[in-house]
């Protein structure tokens, strides 16, 4: 017996897709029976966050400057704060900059 409204559901799923690619494949589960809009939108923005951050993280290491590394990392930390926050607000942003990309590449979750 589901004892929660269904936009909490969606709103619960939105909030774990942020949290680590574990997070985001639970809520790609969780999500897959009832295609809730909300938490798919943030599920695709995680999603497309973390893969970002770990396909272009590995390159940037190469770098031998500090300042490029660590303008990266307080890149991709802005954009998860970003969309993090609008997941906590019940807001359906697109975060800066990647976001248009991300609803495109992953328009099938």
């Amino acid at each position: 017996m589901n004892t929660q409204p269904e936009e909490n559901n969606g709103k619960t799923y939105a909030i774990v897709s942020y949290l680590t690619i574990i997070g985001s494949i639970i809520a790609i589960i969780l999500n897959s029976e009832k295609k809730d809009p909300f938490a798919s939108f943030h599920i695709r923005q995680a999603l497309g966050l973390t893969l970002g951050f770990f396909a272009l993280g590995y390159p940037i290491g190469f770098f031998d400057s500090w300042m490029v590394s660590s303008a990266f990392y307080l890149f991709f930390f802005i954009l998860w704060i970003f969309g993090f926050i609008g997941a906590l607000q019940g807001q359906m942003n697109l975060v800066p900059i990647l976001g248009p990309f991300f609803q495109k590449l992953f328009k099938s979750i």
